[in-house]
């Protein structure tokens, strides 16, 4: 599949979802900013918030009723999704030291973990980015095709200072699932 065909699917599966998954990404930025004045509080809630928010657009995607509650889901697999969140975060600075292209390369290495997470809530942290790394063998310079589609969205979320972002990122989350999707098999 092309970077058009996930926009195209994920856009297709936000119809009649974009209330919900707009407010809950909303509800996700305003967490996330208000924990931020703790550095503690905002690493604790960005794993699991984040896990939510990826088992939400999977629900989108697979065809199954999705509601703000969904952003919460994260939290019932806390202790992973924590563990996940701090060793993608950690992997990713320490490949950006070497220079900016390895810790881009070492991101797009671990974009699927969240999701591997999602469909295996048994899995260890690790696992799931060891999966991730295997699962994007090859498909990295697809997904980066996939966001760099995105660029134009991207620039009028700058025109609106900032306020489509609410729109733009859950369309890009929700294509991210679509590509999850074409590529787990």
């Amino acid at each position: 599949m092309k970077a058009r065909d996930f926009r195209k699917a994920a856009w297709g599966k936000l119809s009649g979802n974009w209330a919900t998954i707009v407010i809950a990404y909303l509800l996700f930025g305003v967490i996330l900013s208000a924990s931020s004045f703790t550095f503690v509080g905002e690493l604790v809630l960005a794993g699991p918030l984040t896990l939510g928010f990826s088992m939400m657009t999977l629900n989108l995607v697979r065809g199954n009723k999705v509601s703000i509650e969904n952003l919460f889901d994260g939290f019932k697999n806390f202790v992973q999704s924590l563990v996940l969140y701090l060793l993608n975060a950690v992997f990713v600075f320490l490949w950006s030291l070497l220079f900016v292209i390895p810790g881009i390369i070492a991101a797009y290495r671990y974009a699927m973990s969240y999701y591997i997470l999602a469909d295996n809530p048994n899995m260890d942290a690790n696992e799931a980015r060891k999966a991730s790394i295997e699962m994007m063998n090859g498909h990295k310079w697809q997904l980066f095709c996939l966001h760099l589609s995105f660029i134009g969205w991207i620039l009028l979320c700058f025109l609106t200072f900032g306020i489509l972002v609410f729109w733009v990122e859950p369309y890009i989350e929700t294509a991210n699932a679509e590509f999850y999707e074409s590529i787990k098999k």
